[in-house]
């Protein structure tokens, strides 16, 4: 059953891990990402990041984004886990996890599911710099990484 959840608090990537796994005996492999708050962004240090998003439009992209990886693999179960407010560097800010009997299509799923969380995901971050704060702009890059996954007819899903 996938586990979606917003929140302010912070988390225990390893717990959330073991809870994924949870001693499930048809698991095979389960991948997760966790992405960190850095203290640096393109030209100059970043002190804090504010992250807002939309309550209810944020999950309900996350929930079409889940359910897109549960059609195109064999998965188990699905993990995102998304912070909002104030955090530091060092903070983890989001983590995606994927169980599945195979580790092909949780490393792929894993994947699919962060480069579309990044572009399709109503979540807006303004950075605290020295120079002041600023609204972080969507990347060129993170598009590119979503849109290779694009099916063609008669795709199995696999980019």
């Amino acid at each position: 059953m996938p586990h979606i959840l917003i929140q302010s608090e912070p988390f225990d990537p390893l717990a959330e891990q073991a809870d994924l796994w949870g001693g499930d005996p048809r698991v095979g492999a389960v991948v997760t990402f966790i992405g960190l708050m850095r203290d640096f962004n393109a030209d100059t240090s970043v002190t804090a990041m504010t992250l807002e998003h939309y309550p209810g439009m944020t999950e309900k992209a996350l929930s079409a984004i889940v359910t897109e990886a549960m059609t195109r693999w064999d998965l188990i179960d699905v993990r995102i886990l998304h912070r909002v407010g104030r955090l530091t560097p060092g903070d983890p800010i989001v983590m995606v996890g994927v169980s599945s009997q195979h580790r092909g299509d949780a490393f792929r799923a894993c994947e699919f599911l962060i480069d579309h969380l990044k572009t399709r995901a109503p979540f807006w971050k303004k950075e605290s710099t020295p120079e002041g704060e600023r609204w972080v702009e969507a990347r060129a890059t993170d598009d590119q990484a979503a849109n290779r996954w694009r099916l063609a007819p008669g795709d199995s899903g696999d980019a």
